[in-house]
């Protein structure tokens, strides 16, 4: 019985550090060039709840993922975007990990 609780509080450890990992996404117009990518990836790498950064010229998509039980607030990825001089049209917490996003728009480049 002993076992099947520790099993149990695994478990549940397991899929609340699951929920924990964000993935935020952001339409942002102004992307133009790779040096533009280049810039708003070294900005948002630069928080220390960071995990993972991608940009898409082409859609237009800036997404980041955090790391588990860390955030960063829409104010401060807004701002941060704005004060590069882009525009954020919407900021969206996405229920698909980094990987599917970088699959979708890979899938949407075909």
């Amino acid at each position: 019985m002993k076992s099947l609780n520790t099993i149990a509080v695994v478990i549940a450890l397991c899929a609340t550090t699951a929920v924990n990992a964000a993935t935020i996404e952001m339409d942002v117009n102004g992307l133009v060039c790779a040096f533009c990518a280049q810039g708003i990836e070294k900005k948002l790498r630069a928080y220390p709840a960071t995990s993972d950064v991608v940009v898409s010229l082409e859609e237009h998509l800036v997404a980041v993922s955090t790391k588990d039980g860390q955030d960063i607030g829409d104010d401060d990825l807004r701002r941060a975007l704005t004060d590069a001089g882009y525009t954020v049209n919407g900021i969206r917490r996405a229920g698909e990990s980094l990987d599917a996003i970088r699959k979708r728009l890979a899938e949407a480049k075909h």
